[in-house]
């Protein structure tokens, strides 16, 4: 919490007189012991002693013209010597006093952030708080005037620091709420005032990572955190490891994510095309048309048959790889004068002139048929659902989802067509006692 403290420079100067106002921005204090009250306060050095020192003021003169002013060098003296609690507790005054004041309103927001990444309804009482001061901080921040005697530049700084604290933490509320594209959009504010802000930074690469499908600048910006956590071990293995696994079920493996790191340390924002840099997995239609290009397909497996065949209506590519397996099955079958054995199958469901059974390991866990067999002949004995047989016959069709072969002029092996099923001897009657 020292950090938030030193973060707000509270650049304040006193701009009073006796008498009679020399401007419009003047304040007028006509009592003179009033006045040299305030002065001596203001003229204090040590901050706890000014501090102090104000609030003796206050105290004495509550309705004092300086009455702000003087609640502000209060709170500027508190953070000088970072007491949190008397910092938030005199902006809150201040804020009691005038609700748009903009210092006490980013003091409130800051630590309100910060109390909101904790547990419980103190968490909660502070991201609901804060949540509020920062959107006032918003509103108000560009009609905030000069205080007098501020330079320029100082006054420039000053604001970026406050614009920068009031949408970083709108930012963490609309991600708290999931509002991803709102907390995008105070995230890259906040970001092009203070690009080193590893919260930020880190919170606007989940902004875009959460989104399905996720946006690949969330990917770069999570590369940026890495090299803004330098040699915060825990920081880095924290981003890394949600990152990395986001990279990896959009890339496919982790292939690339330290040159992703590497790139991200030298540029300031995300390339235009984020592809260049990351590139998607392949899909299951890339997969069948390049197993199609690599492979004869007649040597393929049925497996790798029904695979590619349940790719025909995904692409152009996975429709010329479908056919082009089908064409070698009807190759391989001589237009349906040759038989086909497939080995193996596991039966689901079977009567005596059909059988529904799954080829691929993974429909035999399922139990669920991916192969409908048309027997030519009916059989007296079919095999049990669960049992394991070969079938025998013509591929003639298929139906690519839910995936379905169709086989006609169906036979069983030999030693299936034998089994008949065990007969138990009839029971014998007891004999009469």
């Amino acid at each position: 919490m020292r950090k938030v403290l030193v973060t707000i420079v509270l650049a304040l100067t006193a701009s009073l007189v006796m008498g009679q106002s020399a401007s419009p921005n003047q304040k007028i204090i006509k009592d003179p012991a009033e006045y040299n009250a305030y002065i001596a306060a203001l003229n204090t050095q040590d901050p706890t002693a000014k501090a102090a020192a104000m609030e003796a003021f206050i105290k004495q003169y509550p309705q004092s013209i300086v009455l702000a002013d003087a609640l502000d060098q209060a709170m500027a003296a508190y953070q000088a010597v970072y007491n949190q609690a008397k910092v938030v507790e005199t902006a809150k005054r201040s804020l009691a006093l005038n609700p748009n004041n903009i210092r006490a309103l980013a003091i409130v927001t800051a630590i309100d952030r910060q109390l909101a990444t904790g547990e419980g309804a103190g968490a909660a009482a502070a991201l609901h708080e804060g949540c509020s001061y920062a959107q006032t901080g918003l509103q108000q921040l560009p009609g905030w005037q000069k205080p007098e005697g501020t330079s320029d530049d100082d006054f420039k700084k000053l604001t970026a620091q406050i614009s920068d604290i009031f949408n970083g933490a709108a930012g963490f509320c609309a991600l708290q709420s999931k509002d991803y594209p709102k907390a995008q959009t105070y995230y890259q504010q906040a970001y092009a005032v203070d690009p080193t802000n590893l919260q930020d930074v880190y919170q606007l690469a989940v902004s875009f990572l959460e989104v399905n499908p996720i946006d690949l600048k969330g990917l770069w910006y999570a590369a940026k955190a890495v090299n803004l956590a330098g040699n915060n071990t825990a920081a880095v293995n924290g981003i890394a490891g949600y990152a990395k696994a986001k990279y990896k079920k959009y890339h496919g493996s982790y292939d690339g994510w330290d040159q992703l790191v590497a790139a991200a340390a030298t540029q300031s924002a995300p390339p235009a095309d984020m592809t260049a840099l990351v590139t998607p997995k392949p899909t299951d239609c890339d997969i069948a048309a390049s197993a199609v290009e690599q492979n004869d397909p007649a040597t393929l497996s049925f497996s790798d048959w029904e695979f590619v065949l349940s790719q025909r209506d995904c692409a152009a590519k996975g429709k010329d790889a479908a056919d082009k397996v089908w064409q070698s099955i009807q190759s391989k079958q001589k237009g349906g004068e040759a038989k086909l054995r497939i080995p193996g199958t596991k039966v689901i469901a079977s009567d005596k002139e059909s059988l529904d059974v799954a080829i691929t390991d993974e429909n035999k866990a399922a139990n669920k048929a991916d192969l409908h067999v048309v027997l030519e002949k009916p059989v007296l004995h079919p095999p049990a659902p669960g049992s394991s047989t070969d079938v025998i016959g013509v591929l003639t069709s298929y139906t690519p989802s839910p995936f379905l072969f169709t086989m006609e002029k169906g036979e069983l092996p030999e030693a299936e067509k034998s089994k008949t099923p065990a007969h138990r001897p009839a029971a014998r009657k007891k004999a009469a006692q």
